[in-house]
């Protein structure tokens, strides 16, 4: 029985040092061959050059950079209050017999390649708000409607769970003092699970900041700065996935310098996460 425990906890051990080796060697690849490009091409320029045209040897990421945050924050807009009260419906308002249909669709959604959210974003939601807002449709806002969509199943699983977490005795004890089941949701329940609510939202995010085909297909991958949210833009994502087949020396340096500053906004946004749970704790 002894040597059975030992062995669990040696597989343990080799299962988590796996997966810690396997974020280290990503991030060593990634910072060995971005940063000298950085260096080569000067990080100022770098992060703040607004042209980007490999055949010149300008590498200006900020378009880009701009770009992802622009949609990111659009899909955030519309896919948080979204996710966080459908997640509230199923968990507290949802009958037994809706929520076995429900539920089974909206993990579906999850299950959707990217490239099919890209076809639904080509067929509908382009000509949707071409004809609804003007443009031509492959734009900031059609991506981020698109990207809204696809960050709903992980904010509404999360969310769900970290309120179906929430301790009986809360609701129960709202009710004792004569709030109502709505208001009992509202202010006893949904501020406990604030936490793992927060942490559907981070996961969200970085599901959107990190979304490439989707996004290639609807955004319009213009590799200029913003000028509207009906105006076409390129992100973080898409610019690495379409000139990385072709890209030789500096230029594919440069890609990879720019996944490197993708990885430190997921970074950023990890941290910022603990944070905010951190000092929610105390």
């Amino acid at each position: 029985m002894r040597r059975k425990e030992q062995a669990a906890h040696l597989l343990f051990f080799l299962t988590a040092c796996i997966s810690i080796a396997a974020v280290a060697l990503i991030c060593f690849f990634l910072f060995a061959n971005g940063i000298p490009a950085m260096r080569q091409i000067g990080l100022f320029n770098f992060l703040t050059g607004r042209v980007w045209r490999p055949s010149n040897d300008l590498y200006g990421l900020l378009p880009m950079i701009m770009g992802s945050l622009y949609v990111t924050a659009g899909a955030i807009l519309l896919g948080v209050p979204l996710g966080v009260l459908t997640a509230l419906y199923l968990a507290h308002f949802c009958s037994r017999q809706l929520y076995r249909y429900l539920k089974p669709l909206i993990d579906l959604l999850a299950g959707i390649p990217s490239v099919v959210y890209g076809f639904f974003g080509i067929v509908v939601l382009v000509p949707f708000v071409r004809q609804t807002f003007g443009g031509n449709g492959n734009s900031i806002l059609t991506a981020s409607l698109l990207l809204g969509i696809m960050i709903l199943p992980t904010i509404i699983g999360i969310s769900e769970a970290a309120l179906r977490a929430v301790p009986v005795s809360y609701y129960e004890g709202s009710l004792a003092l004569g709030a109502s089941h709505e208001r009992s949701v509202l202010f006893a329940i949904l501020p406990a699970a604030k936490s793992g609510i927060l942490a559907g939202v981070v996961l969200g995010v970085g599901r959107a900041i990190g979304e490439t085909m989707a996004v290639m297909m609807v955004a319009g991958n213009q590799t200029r700065m913003p000028a509207g949210i009906l105006a076409g833009i390129r992100t973080l994502t898409s610019n690495i996935a379409m000139e990385m087949g072709y890209a030789t020396d500096l230029h594919r340096e440069a890609l990879i310098a720019t996944a490197v500053v993708l990885f430190v906004f997921i970074l950023i946004i990890n941290l910022s996460f603990s944070l905010l749970k951190r000092r929610s704790a105390l």
